[in-house]
């Protein structure tokens, strides 16, 4: 299975999705005019990666802003992703929040930021965690959470 890369415009991610390492990154901001024409073909690249994953699936998404429609695409991504046949995978899901925004954040917050997540994986058939990063303005990772689900 080849990878997929598509590069940053100013109104779509950064997508680099290698089938080798199971890492599955978003980047930038994700404002399409056509969230369909972006992500139809990625949804399509992400179920054939699911017919034979990788036991540990990295799904990252370092979004500074997302648009409705695009979280619809990405949230088929991890519905597609979080019912694995290979039971005994596991997918992890990796969210980046400014640090400003993360150290204010108490348990009650992380639970409601994580919420619509969990609602997206449906019932796993799969391990699924989530990691939960404090950035600062370079990208650098100051501070992190785990929830397992």
């Amino acid at each position: 299975m080849e990878n997929l890369k598509i590069d940053a415009t100013a109104k779509t991610p950064e997508i680099d999705f290698n089938a080798l390492t199971g890492e599955l990154v978003f980047t930038g901001r994700s404002i399409p005019e056509n969230a369909a024409k972006l992500y139809e073909d990625v949804l399509k690249w992400v179920k054939d990666y699911a017919e034979q994953p990788n036991m540990l699936t990295n799904f990252r998404l370092d979004l500074e802003y997302f648009n409705t429609p695009s979280i619809i695409w990405i949230a088929r991504m991890i519905k597609t992703l979080s019912s694995l046949t290979k039971t005994d995978a596991t997918l992890m899901i990796h969210l980046y929040y400014d640090i400003l925004d993360f150290e204010t954040m108490d348990s009650e917050d992380i639970t409601e930021a994580i919420s619509p997540i969990i609602d997206m994986t449906g019932t796993p058939t799969i391990n699924v965690g989530i990691k939960i990063y404090g950035t600062d303005e370079d990208g650098q990772i100051l501070k992190e959470t785990m929830v397992l689900i």
